[in-house]
C-alpha cells in the first residue's frame, strides 16, 4: 500500500489541486458574506433588512462544529469535497435564474443559506482532505499555498467580482441581470472546479469512512469534547473576549459597503460599484495582508501577551476613519482609499492578537475539536451584531446630534462602532494568557 500511495503523490503533486481547492473554499465564502451585502443594497433592499437577514448567513459557519464529525461517518474527503463543489454551481445559477424575479429577495435568501450550508461541508471535507492526503512535513510545507490561493480567492471575490458587477452595470443599466451575469460565471467556474478535482485529486486507502464510527459514538465524543471545552480554566472570559473582541468590525462589516455606494445625500461617499471593488479587493486585502505578516512576525518577537494591548488599539483605533469619511465625504478616491488602507492594515495587526488567542485557548485535550468551537464562538461574534447593525443605523437617521444639514445616520453609526471599541477594551482587561506563549 505505501508503494502504492507514494507512486500517486509523484503523479500527481499537490501543487495539481491544492490552489484549486482553496480558491474553491475561499469564493463561496466571499460570494455569501460580502457580495450578497452589496448586490442587495444595489437592487433597493433596506440596509435594516439586508442587514438582519444577509447576518443569518452566518448561521452554517457558526453550528459547523456540531455537524463535522458526521462527514467521517459517509464516504470520503474527496467526494464530499466535488459533491459540495457541484451542489454550490446549481445553487450560484440558480441565484443567478432568481435575481431577475419580483420575488428575487426571499427566493435568493433561501437558496444562498443553501449555498452557505454547502460551503461550510465544503471546509470541513476539504480541509479533511488535506490533513489525510498529505503527510505533516507536506501538510507544513504547503500551509502557505493554501493560506495564499485563499486570499486569492478573496481578492477575486471582493474585488474582481465586484468590479465586474459594477461594468456590467453600467453597460447592461439592467443591475438585477448585471449580477446575475456574475453567478453565472461563477456557476460555470464551480462546475469546473467539480470536473478538475474529479480528475486531479487522488485517491488513496487513507480516505475512508472512519472505522467502528457511528452515529451514537460521535454523539459520545462530541459531548465529552462539549463538556472538556466549557470546564476549561477561565472559559468565561475567553468566551467574552471571543465574542466581543470584533465588535467593532461586527457592527461596521454590514455597513461599510452601503455607505461606500450611498449618495452624498443620504450620507454616503457615492463611489461606484467598480470602485468599491477596486477597494475592497486590491487595497484593502493588500493592507490586510501586510497588517497580518507585520502582526505574526511581532507576536513571535516579544510574545501574545506583550502585543495584545498594541494589537487591541490597531484594531479599534483606525475606527476613527469612518467617522472621518462619514463627516467629511471627501471626494478623492486617493484620500478614501488612503484611510481604508490604514484602517484595514489596524485590522490586520489587531487580528493576529485574536487567531493567536485562538490558539492558546485551544491547547490541551482535543486541541483539534476546542479551536472548532473557538471558530465557532468567533462566526457569532460576527452574525449577531452584524444582523442589528442595519436596524441601529435606521434609528440614528432620527438624530441630528452634530448639527449639521442632511442625514447623519452613517456618522451617528460610526460614531457608536467607536463608543464599542470600550467592549475590546474591557475583553483585553479580562483575559488570562502566559507571558511566554507566542515567543520563538
Amino acid at each position: 500500500m505505501e508503494k502504492t500511495e507514494k507512486k500517486i503523490f509523484v503523479d500527481r503533486s499537490p501543487w495539481w489541486w491544492i490552489p484549486t481547492l482553496y480558491l474553491a473554499e475561499g469564493l463561496p465564502y466571499f460570494a455569501v458574506n460580502t457580495l450578497t451585502v452589496l448586490m442587495y443594497v444595489n437592487m433597493g433592499i433596506s440596509m435594516k433588512e439586508m442587514a438582519f437577514y444577509t447576518g443569518w448567513l452566518y448561521l452554517p459557519w457558526v453550528i459547523k462544529p456540531f455537524w463535522s464529525p458526521f462527514v467521517d461517518l459517509f464516504s470520503t474527503k474527496r467526494s464530499w469535497t466535488i459533491c459540495m463543489q457541484l451542489c454550490m454551481a446549481v445553487c450560484m445559477a440558480s441565484v443567478a435564474f432568481l435575481l431577475p424575479t419580483n420575488f428575487f429577495f426571499s427566493a435568493t435568501l433561501a437558496v444562498f443559506w443553501l449555498l452557505a450550508f454547502f460551503s461550510a461541508t465544503h471546509d470541513i471535507a476539504a480541509d479533511g482532505y488535506y490533513m489525510l492526503e498529505l503527510t505533516p512535513h507536506d501538510q507544513a510545507a504547503y500551509v502557505g499555498v493554501r493560506s495564499t490561493f485563499y486570499r486569492i480567492a478573496s481578492i477575486v471575490g471582493q474585488g474582481g467580482l465586484v468590479i465586474l458587477a459594477g461594468h456590467l452595470e453600467e453597460t447592461m443599466h439592467n443591475v438585477p441581470r448585471a449580477w446575475a451575469m456574475v453567478f453565472y460565471l461563477l456557476s460555470g467556474i464551480f462546475f469546473l472546479f467539480g470536473l478538475y478535482h474529479w480528475k486531479k485529486m487522488p485517491k488513496t486507502e487513507r480516505d475512508h469512512p472512519m472505522p467502528g464510527v457511528t452515529a451514537k459514538t460521535i454523539l459520545k465524543d462530541f459531548c465529552k469534547t462539549f463538556v472538556t471545552f466549557f470546564n476549561k480554566p477561565y472559559v468565561g472570559t475567553a468566551l467574552a473576549f471571543m465574542l466581543l473582541y470584533r465588535l467593532p468590525e461586527a457592527l461596521c462589516i454590514k455597513m461599510i459597503q452601503p455607505f461606500f455606494v450611498a449618495s452624498h445625500e443620504m450620507g454616503g461617499l457615492a463611489l461606484s460599484t467598480s470602485q468599491v471593488g477596486f477597494i475592497n479587493g486590491t487595497v484593502g486585502v493588500i493592507a490586510l495582508l501586510l497588517g497580518g505578516i507585520v502582526g505574526g512576525l511581532a507576536i513571535a518577537k516579544g510574545g501574545l501577551k506583550r502585543w495584545l494591548w498594541p494589537m487591541a488599539l490597531s484594531l479599534t483605533i483606525p475606527c476613527l476613519f469612518y467617522c472621518f469619511l462619514a463627516m467629511m465625504q471627501p471626494d478623492s478616491f486617493f484620500i478614501i482609499s488612503s484611510a481604508i488602507f490604514v484602517e484595514q492594515f489596524g485590522y490586520g495587526f489587531g487580528f493576529s492578537a485574536y487567531m493567536l488567542y485562538l490558539i492558546y485557548f485551544s491547547r490541551g485535550e482535543s486541541q483539534t475539536s476546542h479551536y472548532a468551537f473557538c471558530t465557532a464562538f468567533m462566526a457569532l461574534g460576527m452574525m449577531v451584531p452584524g444582523m442589528f447593525a442595519g436596524w441601529l443605523h435606521e434609528i440614528f437617521m432620527k438624530f441630528n446630534i452634530f448639527g449639521a444639514d442632511g442625514p447623519q445616520g452613517f456618522i451617528n453609526f460610526f460614531w457608536l462602532v467607536i463608543l464599542a471599541c470600550s467592549a475590546t477594551f474591557f475583553v483585553c482587561t479580562r483575559v488570562k494568557i502566559s507571558s511566554e506563549f507566542g515567543k520563538k
